[in-house]
């Protein structure tokens, strides 16, 4: 088993420390003491039983949640860590266009006058939606215009958009086929890779869990307690011929056994 508790080596991007989640007084924590480090420049996935808290980790690295007891420090010299957060559904506004859509996020910040201007230019909206696979006709439709696959991929955008060193991703591939499922994986890992990224995962899905990530934490149980991390060895790129690799076979059997034994409380 790989460790992940050790909050104060060098690289890395934000860590829990002892940190306790409660949502109301006397009730179950979610997790309790819990320490957790992980590495600037790592996709890391969270995979576990619905209801062990794996959404919760997110919405505490966002700051959107308090922890109850114990803090999620970032890195000394991190301190300027933004933070993208693409959610299940896209939550997109309807009554905008992708364009207005996707500067949003630099309307509601500070500076939002400067950045908002600099992201209505043509060229930046442009290359952040072809970045996502979009093309720039699709800046003037609105959502109802889009197919899902392809609000998601607006949802991926408008999460870059303030230029992100963390990007957050809670089961954003639920709703999609299966064909563009591995496509748009596929765009995440190179988008992680170019912009040199820290990418957090929440999935159900172990394959792509395996896909995409450098390392795999299975939680389980209640109070949640981290079981397992699972380093993802694969050096070439993440695409079709790493998942007709034995490797990819390999941990996919694993991950699928350790989570059957928790499933099974073993």
């Amino acid at each position: 088993m790989d460790t992940m508790s050790d909050t104060t080596e060098p690289g890395i991007a934000f860590a829990f420390q002892q940190v306790t989640q409660q949502f109301s007084a006397g009730a179950q924590p979610v997790f309790r003491d819990l320490n957790l480090a992980i590495g600037g420049g790592r996709f890391v996935t969270i995979v576990g039983p619905s209801g062990c808290g794996k959404s919760t980790l997110l919405r505490l690295i966002a700051g959107l949640q308090t922890p109850t007891f114990g803090s999620v420090v970032h890195h000394p010299g991190a301190t300027e860590q933004r933070v993208g957060f693409v959610f299940q559904h896209p939550t997109l506004l309807p009554w905008r266009t992708a364009a207005q859509n996707l500067c949003l996020p630099l309307e509601l910040g500070p500076e939002n006058s400067e950045k908002s201007s600099t992201a209505a230019d043509g060229k930046s909206v442009i290359s952040l939606l072809e970045q996502v696979g979009l093309a720039a006709h699709d800046a003037a439709k609105r959502p109802a215009e889009m197919s899902g696959g392809m609000q998601m991929r607006l949802s991926l955008a408008r999460a870059l958009a303030t230029d992100p060193t963390i990007l957050l991703l809670d089961e954003p591939f639920a709703a999609v086929d299966d064909f563009l499922r591995m496509r748009l994986q596929e765009d995440i890992r190179r988008l992680h890779e170019d912009r040199k990224l820290t990418t957090v995962l929440v999935t159900h899905n172990i394959q792509e869990a395996v896909f995409l990530s450098d390392q795999v934490v299975v939680f389980s149980g209640s109070p949640a307690k981290l079981r397992e991390s699972v380093t993802i060895q694969w050096q070439g790129p993440r695409e079709a011929k790493f998942r007709d690799s034995d490797e990819y076979v390999k941990y996919t059997r694993l991950l699928n056994s350790v989570l059957n034994q928790q499933h099974a409380g073993l």
